[in-house]
């Protein structure tokens, strides 16, 4: 398993024992310098940027996003009523397949409607147009920089995205946009790739477009990522094409915002030693089992005694690695993991009774802190019968 990025900055400072345990923990300055760069990118580039609510959806900041970027971009029926009730700005919703019950409420609160092929469109088109929603179609540009193949949207038989071999001009007829997302915690380069293989089958059709949507997967707010670069070729993009850009970060928000606090439970010995944890991988961050990932440990040392860390349910693979301590930990003890502000916390479940964790928003420039939200039993009540 691969370690995630993400480094402890300000909250190496933080005391973990001011918040409820288990608890997300959203530093709002560093969201706020992720949403500068972004809004930076998106002004010298010329592009649009919107939020993916899919990887970070914490409503609690909406006024602040609203501030620095152009809209959101959701996954379906209730995705669009969060960002409308929320957030400021356009609302782009893309969806796998759209309900025919829920395409009335869907259309009536976004500004683009994204299909994933020729066929969704033209049986919703007259009811896109009729609320007044650009329509856009998602295309697989065939084309793969996936790392893992799981997480990649052009993996071969794919079900994201119109196949861009198999594009022909009715398919584009009534169609505004063309989306494309192919990419996952990537730079720069693979975006400029994957444009390149794609360019020749979209050219005849530029002149009839009005905009084109570069998807998320785009690291942008890492500090390595090439942004110089991303800027030149959106200027060169918008040149050459004549269309309208738009970027859809989601992870780019909210990279090395947050953490996730937890509680050590119980220590036992079974060849080594085992922490029992009031966090669970399968409740709480289900990336480290799916991916699979190691999330990074605040304050690890290079050096130590080696402890296997697991959750309270009942899984047998609830684990969610092994770190090292400088010493054995103790019932009571307080640690954290890193950058969890994103996908985790949209990801939560409330399986095997596990308590989900609360959500606190921090402010590492003056260290205010306020709980903005702890779940009760009822959270797991109220989802079944």
């Amino acid at each position: 398993m691969t370690t995630r990025s993400g480094g402890p900055g300000a909250f190496a400072e933080f005391d973990l024992a001011r918040v409820p345990s288990p608890c997300f923990v959203v530093d709002k300055a560093a969201i706020e310098a992720n949403l500068r760069v972004l809004a930076d990118v998106g002004e010298r580039g010329g592009a649009k940027v919107l939020l993916a609510l899919k990887a970070f959806s914490m409503w609690a900041l909406g006024d602040l996003v609203s501030e620095h970027l152009d809209g959101v971009a959701t996954s379906g029926l209730w995705e669009a009523r969060l960002g409308r009730q929320h957030f400021k700005g356009e609302v782009a919703t893309f969806c796998a397949g759209y309900k025919a019950s829920d395409f009335p409420e869907v259309a009536a609160l976004s500004d683009h409607l994204i299909f994933n092929s020729p066929g969704q469109a033209r049986r919703f088109r007259a009811q896109a147009e009729g609320a007044g929603c650009d329509l856009g179609l998602r295309l697989n540009p065939m084309h793969s920089e996936g790392e893992v193949a799981k997480y990649d949207p052009a993996q071969p038989h794919s079900r994201l995205g119109h196949p861009a071999d198999q594009l022909r001009p009715e398919d584009l007829d009534g169609i505004d946009g063309i989306h494309i997302h192919s990419l996952c915690e990537q730079d720069f380069p693979p975006l400029r790739r994957t444009w390149e293989a794609l360019r020749p089958r979209l050219e005849p059709y530029f002149d009839q477009l009005k905009w084109l949507n570069f998807g998320g997967g785009h690291h942008i707010t890492r500090a390595d990522y090439q942004r110089d670069d991303l800027v030149a070729f959106l200027r060169q993009v918008r040149a050459e094409t004549g269309l309208d850009l738009y970027l859809e970060p989601g992870e780019a928000v909210a990279l090395d915002a947050g953490i996730l606090v937890g509680e050590v439970l119980d220590l036992i010995d079974n060849g080594m030693p085992i922490a029992i944890l009031d966090i669970s991988a399968t409740c709480h961050m289900p990336d480290v089992i799916e991916a699979p990932y190691r999330p990074a440990l605040l304050g690890e040392p290079e050096e130590g005694v080696t402890v296997r860390l697991g959750g309270p349910s009942c899984l047998a693979g609830d684990v969610i690695g092994d770190y090292r301590f400088a010493r054995l930990p103790e019932p009571g003890d307080r640690l954290a993991f890193l950058d969890q502000a994103h996908y985790s916390m949209v990801k939560t479940t409330t399986f095997n009774g596990v308590p989900l964790p609360a959500i606190a928003l921090w402010d590492n420039r003056d260290g205010s802190l306020g709980v903005v939200r702890e779940f009760g039993w009822e959270a797991f009540r109220d989802r079944l019968s």
